[in-house]
């Protein structure tokens, strides 16, 4: 797949395809039907699947720290995106300038002068322009006048629900890991780079991996029994921590992860941690001895957990 980093990037050569646009956060089994049928299209017009996603993400830009945590960073999505055989993913830098934009300009630059759309999938409610003025009846008409398709996702249904980024952040939060598995289509996994930190749990007996998360909100918080991984390494059980870390005053929400039957070195290693099963929620102690119990009844209740999977 490739991954086109602003529009100022946009080639002569990328003129032509079938698009769709959206956030595509977590890239769940709805966005992957929308993403199956997208993959037919470009078949049929032989022409390139593609995908414009926004960096930061549109609610990021206008609500802050207020915005919905998001399911996957850039990265994730690339890895997601290339999975379902998409063939370009264009990420549009999402700044206010932007985001004022006339819709009608939006249109004609984006879609049609450098893209040359011939068939567009998006959300019946996707709104876009200065002060939200574009809509889907206007890329409609667009369409019509200047030659290409406009068709609206449909809602994916699993159960009586349907599928959403929304839905996924709910049982995330609520700590049903099966179940937001079963909405992704594939694990909850985090990733990021292993960095120093403040190595208290190697006085206690439970060094960790420490990886910033990078993200203004995360969606998951608590003690899970967790997968952890890189390029061609082995997977590797353990149990972490996502939170502040209250009992030493932490300021910054960080993923902490303890290793079973690992003794190497990860520090600037890219890795991916997949949240298996909550165990309980992040909680204070009053020492360090109280959390170091603590730990030890986490890394044995995960030991049963993936000794219960493999039985």
């Amino acid at each position: 797949m490739e991954l086109i980093r602003g529009i100022h990037n946009i080639l002569p050569s990328h003129h032509g395809c079938v698009l769709s646009i959206g956030n595509f956060d977590g890239v769940h089994r709805g966005h992957a039907e929308v993403i199956r049928r997208l993959v037919d299209k470009a078949h049929h017009f032989q022409l390139p699947a593609t995908i414009m996603t926004f960096e930061p993400q549109p609610q990021e830009l206008f609500r802050g720290d207020k915005a919905p945590a998001r399911l996957s960073l850039l990265r994730d999505k690339v890895r997601l995106l290339d999975e379902l055989e998409v063939d370009r993913l264009l990420c549009v830098n999402f700044t206010p300038a932007f985001a004022s934009q006339p819709a009608q300009a939006f249109i004609e630059d984006l879609l049609v002068n450098k893209l040359g759309v011939k068939y567009l999938v998006v959300g019946d409610d996707f709104c876009f322009g200065k002060g939200r003025e574009g809509t889907f009846e206007m890329l409609v008409a667009a369409g019509k006048e200047f030659g290409f398709t406009v068709v609206s996702t449909q809602s994916f249904i699993l159960g009586s629900q349907r599928v959403s980024s929304t839905l996924v952040r709910e049982q995330l939060q609520l700590g049903n890991l099966e179940q937001a598995r079963r909405l992704l289509g594939h694990p909850f996994i985090l990733s990021g780079k292993v960095a120093h930190g403040q190595k208290i749990g190697r006085t206690i007996g439970f060094p960790t991996a420490n990886i910033a998360l990078k993200r203004k909100v995360v969606p998951v918080r608590g003690v899970f029994a967790v997968r952890l991984f890189w390029d061609d390494s082995d997977i590797y059980e353990g149990v972490a921590n996502i939170g502040f870390r209250p009992t030493v005053q932490g300021q910054v929400c960080q993923l902490e992860v303890h290793l079973f039957d690992f003794d190497g070195d990860l520090y600037g290693k890219r890795v991916e941690v997949e949240l298996v099963a909550k165990i309980r929620d992040e909680q204070p102690f009053e020492s360090l001895d109280a959390l170091k119990k603590q730990i030890l009844n986490d890394a044995n209740e995960a030991k049963a957990l993936f000794s219960f999977d493999a039985s």
